[in-house]
């Protein structure tokens, strides 16, 4: 049976403030503490399911002890792994990572890169994204890097254009040219998926894509190219934690050509391993 505490949005957040006071006085959150397992914070798909073959399939053979939680927001993944109430995490972009680390002063680290989800538009009204009639609504992501990354997909096949150099920190405001006057819906990445009966489409995340049975590579009207793509998964712990013994066995698993296979035969191209 798989260790994995499935733990709602509501009572992480409850539960992160409460361990966040009790972490100042315990020597848990130390850089040097490396003794019982390691607790990693994950999306439960594609990231708790990678880490649950790891830990089924390769870590007592390599002695890691892995013990997954699964998350199911964007937030409190970092702010546990930054109060010690976890010891590392793997939900997201090395983008997103950044601008979180900038607007909570956290000090989250990356260790290494995993796997790619394409961002894809998807819609329950149309078949392609040409067929989106003048003032469609579009739901995409409301965090600043997943809503610059679905901005610049739109802009990538040609149904916006956008101020040049904002990458994935462009917004609506920064739309040039909207020559279907798109209108668009911010919402929490989690729930794009399930707004695809309101609205016209949605840009979805690899991860919430697969929960909801969209297959990206087949039901995308247009998915995110890999090719240079800045936007791999990847193991964060807080900066400290780099070096010790269990985050640097656990990066070299997941790095594995067994992880890279499981990828590849359990997600048909709509997780892409980045190794």
């Amino acid at each position: 049976m798989r260790n994995t505490a499935k733990i709602t949005t509501a009572v992480l957040a409850a539960g992160a403030l409460t361990l966040g006071l009790t972490a100042c006085g315990s020597d848990k959150d130390s850089a040097s503490d490396t003794s019982g397992p390691l607790i990693v914070a994950a999306s439960p798909t594609p990231h708790a399911e990678i880490l649950n073959f790891v830990k089924d399939n390769l870590a007592k053979k390599a002695g890691l002890d892995l013990e997954v939680k699964e998350f199911t927001d964007y937030v409190t993944p970092n702010t546990a792994t930054e109060d010690g109430s976890v010891g590392a995490n793997y939900f997201q972009t090395q983008p997103y990572l950044d601008d979180f680390n900038k607007k909570n002063g956290t000090n989250v680290v990356s260790v290494v890169d995993v796997h790619l989800e394409p961002l894809g538009l998807y819609s329950h009204k149309i078949k392609k994204a040409d067929e989106l009639k003048s003032g469609a609504t579009i739901a995409v992501p409301n965090d600043t890097v997943n809503e610059g990354r679905a901005l610049q997909l739109l802009a990538a096949n040609g149904l916006i254009t956008l101020k040049d150099g904002v990458g994935t920190a462009a917004t609506p405001a920064d739309i040039t040219d909207n020559p279907k006057k798109l209108k668009f819906k911010e919402l929490e990445a989690a729930q794009t998926p399930r707004s695809l009966d309101d609205v016209d489409a949605a840009v979805v995340n690899g991860n919430y894509a697969i929960e909801a049975d969209l297959k990206p590579a087949k039901d995308a009207l247009v998915l995110e190219s890999a090719e240079n793509n800045p936007n791999s998964n990847l193991l964060a712990v807080k900066k400290g934690r780099e070096d010790d013994p269990r985050v640097k066995k656990l990066a070299e698993l997941l790095t594995s050509p067994e992880v890279k296979k499981f990828i590849e035969e359990k997600y048909d191209g709509a997780v892409i391993a980045s190794f």
